[in-house]
Formats: C-alpha cells, structure tokens, sequence
C-alpha cells in the first residue's frame, strides 16, 4: 500500500450536499470509535499488512476537526503506534473553517500533520447558508491566517460551483477571494446532486434551482484559465497546484495504486481487492469483537477491470496515461487493448497522445465522463 485514508464520520451540521458516510456527532460514541480505528489497525498488522513504506495518511470524513482536541490528540497517538508519521511524504487533514481552533491546529501540527484540506465551498455569505455551511464568509481567512502563524504552509481550499442560484459573477468573486489567499493548491468541484441528500429531495420537488450546464461550463472554464493565469497547474480535472503542491495521496486514486481504508464506510484497495468497511457504526465497532477486519463487501479486481480503473483515473491528471506504464503493468500495449475506442475519441477531439501519454484535450476535459464510459465493457 502507498496510502492509508482514515474517515472519522461525525459532523456538528450535515451540509445539504453531502452523500458521505457520516452522522450527527452529539450523542455518538466518539471515543469508543477512535478507539477502533486503532482495534482496525491491528487486526490489519496480524493479517500481516504492513505500513512500512506508507507514503501518506489522510483523515477525511464527515470532518476529522469535529474532534475535540483530547480526542484528535488519541486519534493522531493511535496512528503514530501504527504508522512512522516522520517517513510520510504527506500527513492531510480535512477540515472545516468554523472548527479549525488554533488549539486544535497545534494539536495537529505536534502531532505530524503536515497538508490542511479545508472546505470553503464558497465565499458569498446567502450561498453558504443555502448548501447547509455553518462558517461564515470571512472565516477562512481568519482559519488560514492562524494555520500559517502555526507554521502550516501545505493549504487547500475546496470550492464548489454550479449551487442554487449561483450567477457566474458570484463564482468569479469567490475565485478572486480564493486567490487572495495566495494558496499552494486549490480544488474546485461541480455540484453533482447525490440521492439521500437534502438537495436530492428538493430537486425531486422542482425546488432546486440549479443554474444549467451552460452556466456551469462557464464557470469550469473560467476556473481553469483564472488558476492557470494565477500559476496553479490544472494537474487533474478538479485539482490546481503550484509545482511540487500537488496532493500525493490524491494521486494514489489517480494512479490506480493501492491504499488502505480504516473505519466505518472507508473503502481500500490492498493486494488485487477492492473493500469497503460497514458504515454504521456499531456493526463496524461489533465486527471486530472475533478479531477479523470490519469488511462488509470485498471483490477481486480482474484484469480487465484493473485495465478499465487505470483509463478513467488516469486520464483524469493532465499528465494522462503513460504507454510505457501501461504496458508494463498490464502485459500489453494501450492499443492493443482499447485500440478502436482511442480511434474514435481522438477523431472527436477528446483525446490526444504527446509525451508517450494519452491525454484529455481541453474540449474532453468538459467531456470527461462521455470519455471514461467508453472505456467500461
């Protein structure tokens, strides 16, 4: 394994697009949970996975910062007597901007995390309410300036576009507002409307105004060329980074490698399989009670279907997938395998080879998921 991602699923305000595996923090059995990351973790070394060689660790949810600071202080203690933080090329965090103390960013920082992932979405203060965020517009400002006087550099905002009602003369304000903060890396996301979610419902009922695909493409497009103006390259569809800022463990996903999942609802893909952990908490805390991982489904991925992840992830960073990588990975050349359809999409303009690679070009970048469909049998 390359990576390891930990999800902590407790949240103080469930935001109105969010789909993740994730519950209301009051009430919940938080410190019992922490504890079964470590219980998981175990179970994982006797089974004989090792962490030598991690490369990062991500905790992501829900949101990690929910956590008090004695409990992110147990969670980061619990992972230190499993993993050798000082050996990661990258330790990430997510967060949210309202709960981001300066107390807990020293926790953090003392504890080896070293790459803060916060979730703005926004800078316009009626859109924020609208989606379900409890910070307000200023507040990652404040957060990011109190991150760096602790002596975090390695800092991502998420942005989303294309919410209810969002004009694109709000999305540039935000863009602006974002650059100001003069980040190393930035990701920007399309709003996709995912079932069992607030907005899911209110769409369902013609209430979710949403602003259409025109105007989204629009604020695609403006977000590319603002960061590649700005000096952040577009590294994958969604991400943008100064050289050398790019997120690793994000690339883990990319590049098709392998990583472990810990905790409840997590997914992993460890030696040829592809996992997922229960997601209700207490099956996932019961289940380690006989002393065998909390896997509730596991499937051996085939060739095939390894030849199929390693198009639509890779295709989706700018550097695209390697013809010499493929092959030595695979046992056979790109065209050989995908020969027709790499015909067909390169004489639609969405795709192009330079460098040895197959690449999106601009116009299949907007394209991207006409692109990896053709790519699934």
């Amino acid at each position: 394994m390359r990576g390891m991602y930990i999800h902590i699923p407790f949240c103080h305000q469930i935001c109105h697009y969010c789909d993740f595996n994730k519950v209301f923090f009051k009430n919940q059995p938080v410190d019992e949970y922490i504890e079964s990351i470590g219980n998981e973790l175990t179970i994982m070394a006797n089974e004989g996975h090792s962490f030598e060689g991690l490369e990062t660790v991500f905790l992501g949810g829900g949101t990690p910062t929910s956590l008090s600071e004695k409990q992110l202080d147990r969670l980061l203690e619990i992972i230190h007597q499993h993993v050798d933080v000082r050996a990661l090329r990258e330790f990430s965090t997510e967060a949210n901007p309202d709960e981001l103390t300066r107390g807990k960013l020293s926790v953090l920082k003392n504890g080896g995390v070293g790459r803060l992932s916060i979730g703005v979405q926004s800078f316009d203060e009626q859109l924020l309410k609208r989606i379900g965020r409890t910070h307000s517009a200023d507040t990652p400002t404040k957060v990011i300036r109190d991150a760096r006087e602790i002596g975090f550099e390695n800092i991502s905002i998420d942005l989303i576009y294309g919410l209810p009602e969002q004009t694109v003369k709000q999305w540039e304000e935000t863009i602006d507002k974002a650059l100001s903060l003069d980040l190393p890396h930035y990701s920007g996301y399309s709003l996709i409307v995912e079932p069992k979610t607030v907005f899911y419902n209110l769409m369902n009922k013609g209430k979710l105004p949403l602003p259409g695909e025109d105007i989204e493409a629009e604020m695609f497009s403006m977000l590319m060329d603002r960061m590649v103006k700005a000096g952040r390259r577009q590294y994958e569809i969604s991400n943008f980074a100064l050289p050398g800022s790019e997120s690793i463990h994000n690339l883990i996903y990319w590049d098709n490698d392998e990583y472990a999942g810990i905790g409840a609802g997590a997914h992993g893909y460890l030696k040829g399989r592809r996992y997922a952990n229960y997601g209700p908490l207490r099956k996932y805390m019961e289940s380690m009670e006989t002393g065998s991982r909390p896997v509730m489904e596991s499937n051996e991925v085939t060739s095939t279907e390894a030849m199929e992840e390693e198009m639509f992830l890779g295709l989706r960073k700018s550097e695209g997938v390697s013809l010499q990588s493929f092959k030595s990975k695979f046992g056979k050349s790109l065209t050989e395998e995908y020969g027709i359809v790499l015909a067909e999409l390169s004489g639609k303009g969405l795709i192009s080879e330079s460098g040895g690679s197959i690449k999106l070009t601009r116009k299949g970048v907007f394209r991207g998921n006409e692109v990896f469909q053709q790519f699934l049998k």
